[in-house]
């Protein structure tokens, strides 16, 4: 059990962090600019993964997993890719190259596709399972004219995407997202078209969760969704005691 002044630097810390990678998430930005959404052919939020389960089957190599999704293999969990990842020396959930992927968003912005390719591959070179860098791949690579590699860059989008919240709702800490990075919450908002107000820090029954309150700007409704952060946290813990 962690102490309990442990436990509140663990608390603090992670929403420092995660207040600054919310405002690194320039993914809203672009789909604005863009003028791109789930309606333009990006993955459907509620299609569901595989039906293989990580806590069923035996567990598999992120570099197994890995050489398989870049076949384009569409029978990949990729929830399994993501939290294998985790189990990586590279894996660093808080950050990661923060001045490559800002580069990344200001060339997408400014239309220079090729640097942005540069910039997202990168990127995925050290964190395949990145979903910012694939989305700026795969808006690069269709706007170059690079069907092929645009084509499986939006594999790896709607793959990502659909792994976090394809099988669950988040309404609750029993059906939470799961996460590997506070990023990915930032994502999954983004892409809903939702705008994240506040968050708060809950702990149930050993794990450890995120509850985010989120508003629908076209709707002016207000949402509540829960992550489960079990993996950023104990990384956090982990990289504290060092």
């Amino acid at each position: 059990m962690i102490p309990r002044f442990l436990s509140e630097r663990l608390w603090h810390e992670h929403l420092a962090r995660a207040s600054r990678a919310g405002r690194r998430s320039y993914l809203a930005l672009v789909l604005l600019f863009l003028g791109l959404s789930a309606a333009a052919g990006l993955a459907s939020t509620k299609q569901e993964q595989p039906k293989t389960s990580t806590q069923d089957s035996p567990k598999t190599s992120y570099a197994a997993l890995l050489a398989r999704v870049k076949k384009s293999d569409s029978t990949v969990d990729f929830k399994e890719l993501r939290l294998a990842y985790t189990e990586t020396p590279e894996y660093h959930p808080y950050g990661g190259d923060r001045d490559t992927r800002q580069k990344m968003f200001a060339s997408l912005q400014a239309k220079q596709f090729d640097q942005a390719v540069e910039s997202a591959e990168k990127i995925l070179a050290t964190n395949f399972v990145e979903i910012n860098a694939h989305f700026v791949a795969y808006v690069a690579n269709r706007e170059l004219g690079h069907t092929d590699k645009a084509t499986f860059h939006k594999f790896m989008f709607d793959g990502l995407i659909k792994s976090i919240n394809g099988s669950s709702d988040g309404l609750s800490p029993e059906t939470a997202f799961v996460v590997i990075s506070t990023d990915e919450e930032y994502v999954l908002f983004n892409f809903l078209g939702l705008r994240p107000a506040e968050q708060s820090l809950v702990n149930r029954n050993g794990h450890s969760f995120d509850r985010m309150t989120a508003n629908n700007p076209k709707t002016n409704e207000t949402v509540v969704y829960f992550f489960n952060i079990d993996k950023p946290f104990n990384w956090l813990g982990q990289s504290l005691k060092q």
